[in-house]
């Protein structure tokens, strides 16, 4: 789910107020905009994310989401040095398999 956090700038404050607590409700049930699923590329040893809200210093964590996932999990990982600004790479086995689906979550 996508999470939206209003903007200060309305003048209607019980409408910001009234959007802040669902916001924050949403957060509180574990909804945020920080997850995300990838299916990795095949023939390739590496695979980029788009993640808006990545940036240097993020933590990512991968969960398997398909047999041939798992089975590739000791193999795929990310790197402190590939989390950037808005984007992850995850390295991974260069094979043909083209169902190695995972879902993500960036925190930090």
């Amino acid at each position: 789910m996508s999470l939206s956090v209003p903007h200060l700038g309305t003048t209607d404050v019980q409408e910001t107020l009234r959007r802040f607590q669902f916001a924050i409700a949403q957060i509180a049930e574990g909804r945020t905009n920080a997850v995300g699923s990838v299916t990795l590329a095949a023939n390739a040893a590496s695979t980029t994310v788009a993640a808006l809200t990545c940036m240097t210093g993020s933590f990512v964590f991968l969960s398997p989401q398909t047999a041939n996932a798992a089975a590739a999990l000791a193999t795929t990982y990310v790197q402190a040095a590939d989390i950037t600004k808005q984007q992850f790479v995850i390295t991974h086995a260069n094979n043909a398999q083209t169902d190695k689906t995972f879902g993500w979550v960036v925190l930090g």
